[in-house]
C-alpha cells in the first residue's frame, strides 16, 4: 500500500453559473513530483486553492486528508501551518524590500516587540544557499531577474518548513536555462523528502520532472498517468487534455508575404528607463513586410520586450534614438496614441498586469483602445459597445456567458483572447505579440495561432516574441534573432532550427 501524505476526495466547487470542480478526488505519494495538467479553465489552480485554504472549507464539498488526518483550512495560514505552501504565476513579492524582508513578510523572525535583523538576513542567506541563489539577501527584488525571484519564492517556502509545496505555471515567465534549474532543484527537494505538486502547460518539462501525472478536464479528473510505467509521451498527455489527437501543434497556413514593406526600424537604441547609463537595445535594424509573420527569439534579458515597447510609442525605455518608417514614411511615434493613431497595437505578455482590467467586463475591456469607435461627442454609445464586443467575442471563440462576464473570471486563455480582441478592434496593420501563447494550454495556443493566420490572410503583419523556440519555428516566415541588446542573427524560417538560433546567441556570449 502506497504511503499518501495527501487525499482530496470528492471535492466539488461552483461558482456563479459554473461548476468548477465536480467530485475530483486526488492522492499524491510522500515524496513524489506530481503534476497536474489540463487546458485552461480545467479546474487546476481551483483545485490547489481549495487545498490551501484560499476557498475556506464550508465553500465546496468533499473532504481533505493530509498525513492521514482530516484538513478543514479555513485561510492560507492554517495551511502553512501544517508544511503546505502554495507559489502562484504571478509571484507575492514585494519589489522595494530586500530578499530577506519578502522572505520573512508575515513569518518574522525575533518577538513580538522587535525584529531579529541579524537572524533574518543569516537564516535568508543560509536559505537561498540551499536554493541555489547567490545573492545577498540584502538586495531588493526589484534588482533581481524573474527566474532569481522565482527562487526566492522557494526559498520563502523552505521557511515556512514545508513539506508539500505547490507550484503554479513555475516556469511560464523563465527561459529555458533558469526552468531547467529550477526543475532540477525539484529533483533535489525530493531526495530530501520533500513532495511537490506542479502544474504546467510545458508538457516536456513535466514529463522530465514528474513521477505521475493527473489529467483534468472540464472539471473532472480524466486519468493519473504513472511515468514509471514508459509509453508516456507529449502526444499521450495531450490526448488526456483535450480528449483527441493533436496530430500538428501549429495549424497550416498560406504564405501571404508580399514584397511591401510596412514597417522598418532602423539604427533604433533605448536606455534602460530608470538607469540610464544602461543600454537595453542597441542599434537595432529590422524590417517587416505585409503578411509577414516575423518572429524575434532569444533569451529573457536580450532586449526584446523593450524593443517591441519602444517601437509603440515609446512606452517603455529613455534616451531613444533612430528611424521609424511605416508604409515608406518616417514617423515619430511620442506616445501610445500615436502609435495606435498609425496602425500598431502591442499585445503586452503580462495581461494581467498591463493588458486587462480584470475587474471590469469583456465588453469594457474590448473597446477600450478605441473609444472613439463607440462614442459620440465622448460620450459611450453602450448599446454599440455591446453589440461590438458580442461580434468581437464570436469572432475570436471567447468562451464565457457574456460579455458582461468579468475578464478576472475567465481562464488564461479566454483572457488572451480578450486581450487579442482589444487589439484587433482598434483595426491595426501591424501587431507587436510579446509572448502570445505564455501560460495558456496546448489547445488554446492552437486557437490563437489560427487567429494570426488570420490576421496576416488579411494583409495584416505580425512581429512575434516568443522564448518558446518550436513556435517561432512553427509559426514564423522569417526570424531575428537578439542577444545582448542586439539583433546577432536573421534567418528564413525554413532554413532555421533551434540549434541556428541557439548558436546565434552563443557567440554573441562566449565573444562578450
Amino acid at each position: 500500500m502506497s504511503d499518501n501524505i495527501l487525499e482530496m476526495k470528492h471535492i466539488t466547487k461552483e461558482f456563479p453559473g459554473v461548476k468548477a470542480l465536480d467530485d475530483v478526488s486526488l492522492s499524491v505519494q510522500r515524496g513524489e513530483i506530481h503534476a497536474v495538467v489540463g487546458e485552461n479553465g480545467a479546474g487546476k489552480s481551483t483545485l490547489m486553492n481549495v487545498l490551501s485554504g484560499i476557498y475556506p472549507h464550508g465553500s465546496y464539498e468533499g473532504e481533505i486528508y493530509y498525513d492521514g488526518k482530516p484538513c478543514r483550512f479555513s485561510k492560507i495560514k492554517d495551511s502553512e501551518n501544517c508544511g503546505i505552501v502554495i507559489i502562484h504565476q504571478e509571484l507575492a513579492l514585494v519589489p522595494y524590500l530586500t530578499i530577506a524582508e519578502n522572505m520573512f513578510l508575515g513569518n518574522e523572525r525575533g518577538s513580538s516587540f522587535a525584529i531579529d535583523w541579524d537572524e533574518t538576513f543569516a537564516k535568508a542567506d543560509e536559505l537561498l544557499q540551499v536554493v541555489g541563489l547567490m545573492e545577498s539577501s540584502h538586495t531588493l527584488i526589484k534588482d533581481i531577474g524573474v527566474g532569481k525571484q522565482q527562487l526566492v519564492e522557494i526559498a520563502k517556502a523552505l521557511s515556512k518548513n514545508v513539506k508539500l509545496l505547490i507550484l503554479d505555471e513555475p516556469t511560464a515567465s523563465l527561459n529555458e536555462s533558469d526552468s531547467m534549474k529550477l526543475l532540477n532543484l525539484l529533483k533535489e527537494f525530493k531526495k530530501k523528502g520533500v513532495t511537490s505538486i506542479i502544474i504546467s502547460h510545458k508538457l516536456n518539462e513535466i514529463a522530465y520532472v514528474a513521477d505521475r501525472i493527473t489529467i483534468i478536464r472540464d472539471g473532472a479528473v480524466i486519468e493519473t498517468l504513472d511515468m514509471a510505467e514508459g509509453k508516456v509521451d507529449e502526444a499521450r498527455i495531450i490526448r488526456g487534455m483535450v480528449g483527441r489527437e493533436l496530430t500538428n501543434r501549429f495549424p497550416a497556413r498560406e504564405h501571404h508575404v508580399q514584397d511591401e514593406v510596412v514597417l522598418e526600424v532602423e539604427h533604433w537604441s533605448v536606455k534602460h528607463a530608470l538607469y540610464t547609463d544602461r543600454t537595453v537595445v542597441d542599434d537595432v535594424s529590422f524590417h517587416v513586410k505585409r503578411g509577414e509573420v516575423v518572429g524575434i527569439a532569444g533569451l529573457m534579458g536580450a532586449g526584446r520586450t523593450e524593443l517591441a515597447m519602444s517601437i509603440f510609442g515609446r512606452s517603455y525605455g529613455s534616451e531613444i534614438t533612430g528611424t521609424l518608417k511605416i508604409h515608406g514614411k518616417k514617423v515619430v511615434l511620442n506616445n501610445e496614441h500615436d502609435a495606435i493613431r498609425h496602425g500598431l497595437a502591442y499585445v503586452t505578455e503580462d495581461r494581467k498586469g498591463n493588458g486587462l482590467i480584470l475587474s471590469n467586463p469583456i465588453r469594457v475591456n474590448t473597446t477600450l483602445a478605441r473609444l472613439d469607435k463607440v462614442s459620440r461627442r465622448r460620450v459611450i454609445d453602450l448599446d454599440k459597445e455591446y453589440k461590438m464586443a458580442v461580434s468581437m467575442k464570436d469572432l475570436l471563440g471567447i468562451k464565457c456567458p457574456s460579455v458582461e462576464q468579468v475578464v478576472g473570471n475567465l481562464s488564461g486563455g479566454n483572457q488572451q483572447k480578450v486581450l487579442l480582441a482589444k487589439w484587433m478592434f482598434a483595426e491595426p496593420d501591424i501587431l507587436l505579440l510579446d509572448e502570445p501563447t505564455r501560460g495558456i494550454d496546448v489547445g488554446a495556443k492552437y486557437e490563437i495561432y489560427c487567429i494570426i493566420n488570420d490576421l496576416v490572410a488579411q494583409g495584416k503583419s505580425v512581429i512575434m516574441i516568443s522564448s518558446e523556440m518550436p513556435e517561432v519555428l512553427g509559426m514564423c516566415d522569417r526570424i531575428y534573432v537578439m542577444s545582448q541588446a542586439k539583433i546577432v542573427g536573421e534567418m528564413d524560417a525554413r532554413d532555421a532550427t533551434q540549434e541556428r538560433i541557439m548558436s546565434s546567441i552563443l557567440s554573441v556570449n562566449k565573444g562578450a
